[in-house]
């Protein structure tokens, strides 16, 4: 019986494990990342958007979060794990649902499902390859390893004169726009999708999260994407 009792005994480990190969398990994984993520693109545009404020204000603020680089660089491999987390989670159902399903039809039209829905995971890779680039462009300096070597009057990294230098550049700043537009469909879809799997979502609220999910999307591609433009249009400078 002692036996018995110790092999039905399901460690912490176990638990996760098994909730990790299950289907409900990895949209669980994936709800509870895409929040986290979320909060993290609009915490991020918010400071971005100093820029309009002046180099002494983003500068400011950008030597606020360097001043603690244990906390910051904590900061950057928790997202890396999270990010990591929800694309290893979304590839592993895409490939499940497939499997489920081999024989692809000639004809299939879509029911109930929109554009965003159906473009999840390749508007999430897309977004992957275009996060890789930002952080090779501007955070570890692959790209323009000059950029790291700008500094202002007060020996500070001068990030205002970065970001207008970066996105002089018209390829950077269209390519910038387009992902924009791709995290567009993606959290307008993904934002409610999210609620949902985290039993937060029903029939009353199905409409409150919906629209949460397109204004918050709408709201991060107009604020991103007016960055470059501005730069580009000269309403930014040096």
């Amino acid at each position: 019986m002692a036996a018995s009792a110790q092999s039905l005994r399901v460690t912490p480990a176990g638990a996760l494990q098994r909730l990790w190969r299950s289907s409900l398990g990895k949209k669980y994984v994936m709800a509870i990342t895409g929040f986290g993520l979320w909060i993290f693109v609009i915490v991020h545009m918010l400071g971005n958007l100093q820029i309009f404020l002046g180099p002494e204000k983003i500068n400011s603020y950008a030597a606020l979060l360097k001043a603690t680089p244990a906390l910051l660089w904590s900061a950057r491999i928790g997202l890396l794990f999270i990010a990591t987390l929800h694309v290893v989670a979304a590839t592993q159902l895409v490939r499940a649902n497939r499997r489920a399903r081999p024989i692809s039809y000639k004809f299939k039209k879509p029911v109930a499902s929109t554009f965003a829905n159906r473009t999840m995971w390749i508007s999430g890779l897309i977004i992957l390859a275009f996060v890789i680039f930002h952080l090779a462009h501007f955070t570890f300096g692959w790209v323009n390893p000059q950029y790291l070597r700008m500094e202002d009057p007060d020996g500070r990294h001068d990030v205002y004169r970065m970001m207008v230098t970066g996105f002089s550049n018209p390829v950077v700043s269209i390519f910038y726009i387009i992902s924009m537009g791709l995290l567009l469909s993606h959290l307008s879809h993904g934002v409610s999708s999210l609620f949902q799997s985290l039993g937060l979502r029903s029939k009353k609220t199905f409409g409150f999260f919906d629209k949460l999910a397109k204004i918050s999307a709408l709201a991060l591609f107009i604020g991103n994407s007016l960055i470059p433009l501005a730069i580009l249009s000269g309403w930014v400078r040096l």
